[in-house]
């Protein structure tokens, strides 16, 4: 199953991520080598949220994820969500 981990940030997000974007992307590139973050990036120009995609047999994975993350715990998300997504087209 895939999951949608989306994210509602903070005005000025890019510039207030920075102190916390190493270790955000270093989580989420170990999910990536495991195979369980399958993509993610900012929304917007410039951005006002994020999502990832998650491919797990429940929403457990992203839902911790999120609770750690730096960018959560820090306050730069105003709130998030994670979703079921289910693929029509597509690998």
């Amino acid at each position: 199953m895939y999951f949608a981990l989306v994210y509602d940030v903070v005005d000025h997000f890019v510039e207030r991520r920075a102190v916390y974007r190493d270790e955000h992307l270093r989580m989420v590139r170990d999910l990536h080598s495991r195979g369980e973050v399958v993509m993610g990036g900012a929304l917007g120009d410039p951005p006002d949220g994020a999502m990832l995609i998650f491919k797990s047999p429940s929403a457990a994975i992203a839902e911790e994820f999120a609770k750690h993350d730096p960018y959560v715990t820090n306050g730069l998300v105003t709130r998030w969500t994670v979703r079921p997504w289910n693929v029509v087209v597509g690998p």
